[in-house]
């Protein structure tokens, strides 16, 4: 049954279901993520809780998250810019498969503008 309003649980399944695509993923996006994060469960496991915790923030103006999103993605070496689309596909996926639609949209949305600044920083401000 997909969710009809942002929870936690809607939260957390988003994030289970995104990053078993992201590791799948043959675009350019797996290697990434990958190479940053490992590819044993335990390193998964917590960047999908510190993830989680960002869009906590995001959506439901709680949760402890205290990274700097920005710098960890212009740390990042150098990549294809047309990654940030396959990202959003990706992410538009597993919103669909987790929320109600008109949910899915909006949170689609603040994904939208979070990627727009990202690569605009990386690709754009130097």
């Amino acid at each position: 049954m997909k969710h009809n309003e942002i929870n936690m649980d809607g939260i957390n399944a988003l994030m289970e279901i995104f990053y078993e695509k992201i590791r799948a993923d043959k675009s350019g996006l797996g290697e990434i993520f990958n190479a940053r994060i490992g590819t044993d469960e335990p390193s998964w496991d917590k960047h999908k809780a510190k993830i989680a915790s960002f869009w906590q923030g995001m959506l439901l103006g709680s949760g402890d998250y205290n990274g700097q999103p920005m710098k960890a993605h212009l740390e990042l070496p150098p990549f294809k810019r047309k990654l940030f689309g396959a990202w959003l596909g990706l992410f538009e996926e597993s919103l669909n498969i987790v929320f109600e639609p008109q949910i899915a949209e909006d949170i689609l949305n603040k994904a939208r503008g979070i990627a727009q600044r990202f690569e605009y920083m990386i690709f754009e401000a130097h």
